[in-house]
């Protein structure tokens, strides 16, 4: 199992909608592609000021992946609520 089918947790669908199956398996294959966006190596040799620096733009690009990670997890969460919403009742 993927990292992207684990966190929409893509084996449940209880009522076995084509469409839940749809919604989650696009938002686990977009988790899937942001987690191989790369976060590069840096030299050893770099001097103090720009090691901190790319520390700090390191740590960025993996907050920035860990946001669209967690938004496509929103994103699949409310279309899988309103695909399987209810009519309601009078």
């Amino acid at each position: 199992m993927t990292k992207g089918e684990y966190r929409v947790g893509i084996t449940f669908n209880p009522q076995n909608l084509d469409t839940v199956w749809l919604i989650k398996k696009a938002a686990a294959d977009l988790i899937d592609l942001i987690e191989t966006i790369p976060v590069p190596d840096w030299p050893d040799d770099l001097d103090a000021d720009e090691d901190v620096l790319m520390d700090v733009w390191d740590n960025e690009v993996r907050r920035l992946k860990a946001l669209a990670q967690t938004h496509a997890e929103d994103a699949a969460m409310w279309a899988v609520k309103a695909a399987t919403k209810p009519k309601k009742e009078d």
